[in-house]
């Protein structure tokens, strides 16, 4: 569930994650206003930020969401883990707005980030590969906005 709180300035959301429990009731598992970036940020001097609130769903028993900050498509992969949403993968794409995307593949299992830049002019295709360390998972609700900005 997303709510947004109307009352604050910066008009906040709030994400909360409810599991099934055997004896058929929800119990909340995760409640975050840090994840999804309020409609008017202080990074913007209180100015609407433009960006919509994100999409959830699940897909293959993994938590998604898609995200649209400013004109750059993210999705996020986490797994449940001892009722813990970890953070494993992470997939972008940005189009410069005339013949060059660039997407980048974060793999935080396998400690892979690969960026690939496609040009659809004159067919070139650069590939970059790069080992990244991560000591452990993040954790949905111990994620930020920033934090997910500066993968």
């Amino acid at each position: 569930m997303v709510e947004m709180d109307i009352t604050d300035k910066t008009q906040p959301s709030r994400l909360q994650i409810f599991l099934s429990q055997p004896n058929k009731k929800l119990q909340l598992v995760v409640s975050s206003t840090k994840l999804i970036e309020g409609q008017y940020p202080s990074r913007k001097n209180g100015e609407y930020s433009g960006n919509n609130v994100p999409d959830f769903f699940i897909e293959n028993g993994k938590l998604i969401m898609l995200t649209d900050i400013d004109h750059r498509k993210s999705s996020y992969e986490f797994r449940l883990n001892k009722n813990n949403f970890e953070l494993v993968k992470i997939s972008r794409v940005i189009w410069d707005g005339k013949d060059t995307t660039f997407e980048t593949e974060i793999n935080l299992l396998a400690g892979t980030k690969l960026e690939f830049e496609q040009d659809f002019g004159p067919d070139k295709k650069n590939i970059r590969k790069k080992a990244i360390k991560i000591n452990s998972l993040p954790k949905i609700q111990d994620l930020s906005f920033s934090d997910l900005e500066k993968f």
